[in-house]
């Protein structure tokens, strides 16, 4: 006989998402701080303050909110850096990313920037940052400042679908990172997961569960046009969502928040 697992009530997953923002506000506060402060210091010191920071955040979210993950995959993951093309569903992947792929680079809008502490804090970590009204030039700045980045042993993180996708759906997949690709000859590692069947975009309440991750094996890019590297990806990122995909959706607790 299955055992029914009871689903914790309103009232507690309210209670329990309060607590986990008001500490991932604080620790956003006391790291960005800490950044700022550590721009005497060398980039590689300061992905070990990122690093101690998703570490704090995803462990008290697994605390707070009994929200954990399972990743399979990492074998695939090589001694050389590349670019990573990532689903984009939540808050969740921009702090675990780096569990796996550091030091890293990630690619982000240039407004990100601008947001007072956060932003900062972003900015000591030597983005690239588009602008993506640019077009044509915001490809170039891609090439020239990914390869440069590549080149000194760092990934790449990009999100091909260019912002948060809810669970289900599948947005468009850009080009420009699979140009960076056939440009410099790296590899694209895909990334799958389903974080935002657990961490909503703009939603308060963050439900229990376990989040599930999948790294597909590295994309070789060499001999591949941009658009044969970007549909191997999208067609091996989409597959995984397929099998991983619960749509777990809720109703309740829809705040904007992020």
């Amino acid at each position: 006989m299955t055992k029914t697992v009871q689903q914790p009530s309103l009232a507690v997953l309210y209670v329990r998402s309060f607590l986990f923002w008001a500490g991932f506000a604080l620790l956003i506060g006391v790291f960005a701080l800490l950044l700022l402060l550590s721009f005497p210091f060398p980039l590689e010191k300061r992905f070990l303050l990122t690093r101690a920071w998703s570490g704090m955040t995803i462990g008290w979210l697994r605390i707070i909110c009994k929200l954990s993950y399972e990743v399979q995959g990492v074998e695939n993951i090589g001694a050389q850096p590349g670019i990573v093309f990532a689903k984009h569903q939540s808050t969740w992947e921009t702090l675990t990313l780096n569990f796996w792929f550091t030091p890293q680079s990630w690619v982000v809008k240039r407004e990100l920037l601008w947001a007072p502490i956060f932003g900062w804090g972003m900015y000591m970590m030597n983005p690239i940052a588009l602008d993506r009204g640019a077009g044509k030039r915001a490809i170039e700045q891609l090439v020239e400042q990914g390869r440069e980045r590549l080149e000194k042993g760092r990934w790449i993180i990009i999100f091909p679908e260019g912002t948060r996708i809810a669970p289900g759906k599948k947005g468009r997949y850009r080009i420009g990172g699979a140009i960076l690709a056939e440009r410099t000859g790296y590899a694209v590692t895909p990334v799958a997961h389903n974080a935002g069947e657990f961490w909503p975009r703009r939603q308060f309440i963050k439900k229990p569960g376990v989040i599930q991750v999948r790294i597909g094996p590295r994309i070789e890019s060499k001999n591949k046009t941009a658009q044969q590297i970007l549909s191997e990806a999208e067609r091996w990122i989409e597959s995984e969502m397929a099998n991983i995909t619960t749509l777990q959706q809720h109703d309740y607790g829809k705040n904007p928040v992020t």
